[in-house]
């Protein structure tokens, strides 16, 4: 089973912060319970005589009723807590719906008519290059964005008379006095709506379809 959202979300967002046990829940402990004690009388009525149970037996036996019952409210405690921590990741996906996001990737994006990407470098750089590339690998414009002081930046790239409707990716050349900075590249896409399915958030972008949630690196 899933759930979508897309521009809005449901009339009562916190219901099921709400949730607590439900009635057929409860009836199923009592259940459990009714019948190990069920279980414990008979084995106490056809006891043999001469070797009769003693009071450690059947305080041990109780107490296994009682451990018994405590998982199974356990086991409901965590279903619970698990369902309304997936409708608070609802809650807060259904924000990310319109916005940009970026992650692990090299495809250029387009929006406005020019072209965007981001990276991040793991060092201070004198001098940073970003090679555009098409399809079949070839360079088709290169950008000189100067230096910088590491961390995650973004370009945008003006395709002139390249035409923008198939896909170009990017690579990233960066040293420092000589020597090469290492560079994460990102792609950039905006969240069109969200939904959970198998108890995952799921993002659906606008270029690279669905992507997990958690494959998200930042959120522009």
């Amino acid at each position: 089973m899933s759930t979508a959202v897309s521009n809005s979300t449901s009339a009562d967002p916190y219901a099921a912060l709400r949730t607590t046990t439900t009635p057929a829940a409860k009836a199923e402990d009592t259940a459990s319970a009714d019948r190990f004690l069920k279980m414990l009388v008979t084995q106490l009525q056809n006891q043999d005589p001469l070797n009769p149970m003693d009071n450690a037996q059947v305080t041990s036996q109780m107490a296994q009723i009682n451990a018994v019952t405590g998982l199974e409210k356990v086991n409901e405690s965590v279903k619970a807590l698990g369902g309304q921590f997936l409708q608070m990741q609802m809650l807060q996906g259904a924000a990310l719906v319109g916005r940009e996001v970026s992650l692990d990737g090299d495809l250029i994006g387009f929006a406005n008519g020019k072209g965007r990407g981001a990276f991040e470098l793991q060092g201070p750089a004198s001098d940073v290059k970003v090679e555009v590339l098409d399809a079949s690998g070839a360079v088709v414009d290169t950008l000189a964005l100067g230096g910088s002081q590491g961390g995650r930046l973004s370009f945008e790239w003006n395709p002139g008379a390249q035409p923008t409707d198939r896909p170009y990716g990017f690579r990233v050349l960066a040293t420092n006095a000589g020597q090469a900075v290492a560079a994460r590249t990102l792609s950039i896409d905006r969240v069109q709506s969200i939904s959970t399915a198998g108890n995952v958030l799921t993002l659906t972008l606008d270029r690279l379809g669905q992507v997990p949630a958690s494959q998200v690196v930042a959120f522009n």
